[in-house]
């Protein structure tokens, strides 16, 4: 059956970015219709990603707090973890977030329809869905269709053991022991869930540093304290996977191939990274300019090679974040509508979930090497902080880089029980362009978490008193 409609705006894919930059659309007053492959909105984070790896890490987090009343003899004994109970409450958590995005999606009149879309034309896309094949003609679009994972399909057949990230959020089974390959923010936080939950970790990667983004100091206090509960081994590659009934034979180098050695799991997670969704809409149309990265190329307004077509989220660039896509959806629509705005960040927060949780923005020491910014640095540690060891969190750190000549905060990081949550005020910072002493003399409440911030602070300005100034 073959059906035709019309609407100003299509937005093809209904994770943060395109759902943020469908409602902003609505909001500005265009007729706005999403395009989405599955039943609901919220894409890979909402879904499969995000937000129930948080649940889940919430509450391996609990269950590494208890270990630790236990050890100190407050608790008697840490709680038996019910799996099937837990995947019900992440999956209320999930039906309770998309249930609020089909309420505001229908509160706004934007028309959802399922089904893969590639485009015809600059005007016009193709939407299948198993038998039902419907044309919509459009004034503008947004590419939204986001990213999936990489995969190593040379090494395995398709066996139930080879995991990605989507298998591992479905806790099928607690393995005795699992190998990761990929020590990225996606590997670590899989490990962080199912080392709590018993299983004995091995995380291996390519790379000699873990987490090359983020400053050596700030990876060595997360790499000791976690050394005893997964092992990571760098500069490492998987040669090859021999399948077995009982278990994985992994062959594995750390020395470029001269010797090979082999280790035995019962489950292997692939997290390798991700690749954006980009081939597919492009097929049979080919005029949207794509690099060699497969992502599509936009300006700083998401426009595409095509004026009329828009891109935005994990199919246009790194870092792969739904913060960034919501902001690059609601610039979109805006641009669309006819404001002048551009994406031009001073700052996209980035943070790994671990446990320790690790959070840093704006500059690194290493950028502000590479880009010869002369700075300076200041850490406070969490030791001295009242709260943090109220907390369990005393292994912690607050770390702020300020631009020399000028004083002004150019970046920060955070390692620590949700340090996350500590990014916004060094973000703003950041954004407004404060001096390191507008930090240091704005009064921070205790005891906090947050208050290691205007501490950090005060020891570049030569006025702290919690810890000796050296």
């Amino acid at each position: 059956m073959n059906k035709n409609k019309k609407t100003q705006i299509i937005i093809i894919g209904g994770g943060p970015a395109g759902y943020s930059a469908a409602f902003r659309c609505s909001d500005l007053g265009m007729q706005t219709t999403i395009i989405e492959k599955y039943d609901n909105l919220g894409g890979v984070c909402l879904n499969v990603g995000c937000i129930p790896s948080k649940a889940l890490l919430h509450i391996t987090n609990i269950l590494k707090e208890q270990k630790i009343l236990m050890k100190y003899g407050i608790l008697n004994h840490v709680c038996e973890v019910n799996i099937s109970k837990l995947l019900l409450w992440k999956n209320n958590i999930i039906t309770k977030l998309t249930n609020g995005l089909k309420f505001l999606a229908k509160k706004r009149n934007v028309n959802i329809i399922n089904g893969m879309a590639h485009f015809i034309n600059e005007n016009s896309v193709e939407v299948i869905n198993n038998n039902t094949t419907t044309i919509i003609n459009f004034d503008n679009a947004i590419i939204a269709t986001g990213s999936k994972p990489n995969t190593m399909t040379s090494m395995y057949k398709n066996d139930p053991r080879i995991w990605n990230s989507t298998d591992a959020l479905m806790l099928k089974t607690i393995p005795k022991k699992m190998l990761i390959i990929g020590a990225g923010i996606i590997g670590l936080e899989m490990a962080t869930i199912y080392c709590s939950l018993g299983a004995a970790i091995d995380i291996v990667d390519t790379s000699d540093v873990l987490l090359s983004e983020v400053d050596t100091d700030i990876i060595n206090i997360y790499k000791s304290i976690i050394h005893k509960e997964f092992n990571i081994m760098l500069h490492t590659k998987v040669i090859s996977i021999d399948i077995t009934q009982d278990q994985l034979h992994v062959h594995l180098t750390s020395d470029n191939n001269k010797s090979v050695y082999a280790k035995y799991y019962d489950v292997i997670l692939i997290a390798i990274g991700r690749t954006p969704n980009s081939q597919y809409i492009n097929k049979n149309f080919g005029k949207l300019d794509i690099n060699a990265q497969n992502f599509i190329n936009v300006d700083n307004q998401m426009r595409t090679n095509i004026p009329n077509i828009y891109a935005i989220g994990d199919v246009i660039s790194t870092p792969l974040l739904a913060h960034k896509g919501i902001h690059e959806g609601h610039l979109a629509a805006e641009v669309i509508a006819g404001k002048k705005h551009y994406f031009i960040p001073k700052v996209i927060p980035s943070i790994a979930y671990t446990n320790p949780e690790i959070g840093w923005v704006g500059l690194t020491e290493k950028q502000a090497q590479h880009d010869n910014i002369k700075y300076r640095t200041s850490s406070f540690p969490w030791q001295a902080l009242g709260r943090a060891l109220a907390t369990n969190s005393e292994h912690g750190t607050t770390k702020l880089i300020i631009e020399k000549e000028s004083n002004r905060v150019i970046g920060g990081a955070v390692i620590g029980h949700n340090a996350g949550e500590l990014l916004g005020e060094i973000s703003l910072a950041i954004e407004m362009g404060c001096d390191i002493e507008d930090i240091a003399l704005t009064m921070h409440a205790h005891p906090t978490l947050y208050e290691s911030i205007g501490l950090t602070a005060e020891i570049l300005t030569e006025t702290i008193t919690d810890i000796l100034n050296k």
